[in-house]
């Protein structure tokens, strides 16, 4: 017997005492889960399809173990820009067991009605204190892309520190901008990010381009 069920957004084709990692579930380590959404049952020559779930059939699973899949590295490149770009994924799993599948009985997983909203309070609301502004950039803006290593979001984050322009990235000590682009996602070494800025500040475009050739995601390779 085996059963076609949705779990965490997945379908699954699943059998008693089958492993199936799944993505990450709110559940502990060593708790029974029952996934209600079962599109197709089957037992021999006995064949049950859904419109779109069948009622009453369920799985039960027990939860292994968290765990995280296998690295999947995610590169980006534009072609005479001198832009490359790195990253790495892992998904967040869940290892679970099938324990059981129901056909007939299970009770439905009930899901909460959404509150109505409150009414409109006519009291005045407390001020809120405003949100100091973030530090605007001085001069004219350049295309801090043009750096071997700075993407759209990390040029973004920059401009909003108050970094726009060449001259001004390459006073900031590699150290800084770490700090300043803490939050942006990916593994960015910025040693030689104020190098390279000065070089373009200073004009020197054909210098810049023959370093960049050696470079690789603003390393060296």
């Amino acid at each position: 017997m085996y059963a076609i069920v949705e779990m965490a957004g997945q379908q699954f084709k699943v059998a008693k005492d089958q492993k199936v990692y799944v993505h990450r579930l709110q559940a502990e380590e060593g708790k029974k889960v029952t996934f209600d959404n079962v599109l197709l049952l089957a037992d021999g020559s006995n064949v049950t399809i859904g419109a779109p779930a069948i009622d009453g059939a369920a799985v039960e699973a027990k939860v292994v173990k968290h765990l995280r899949g296998d690295k999947v590295i995610v590169f980006h490149k534009k072609r005479r820009k001198g832009y490359r770009k790195k990253n790495g994924h892992r998904q967040s799993l869940t290892e679970i067991v099938i324990e059981s599948i129901i056909s007939k009985g299970a009770k439905k997983t009930e899901t909460k009605k959404a509150e109505p909203k409150a009414k409109k309070v006519e009291e005045k609301a407390a001020p809120v204190a405003a949100k100091p502004k973030a530090k605007k950039a001085t001069g004219k803006a350049d295309d801090l892309k043009k750096v071997e290593g700075i993407g759209p979001k990390i040029a973004e984050t920059l401009n909003n520190a108050g970094i726009s322009t060449f001259a001004e990235l390459a006073k900031t000590d590699a150290a800084k901008i770490s700090e300043i682009i803490a939050d942006v996602r990916g593994n960015h070494v910025t040693d030689t990010w104020p190098k390279q800025a000065q070089l373009a500040a200073d004009g020197k475009w054909d210098e810049l381009q023959k370093w960049q050739d050696e470079l690789d995601g603003g390393v060296a390779k």
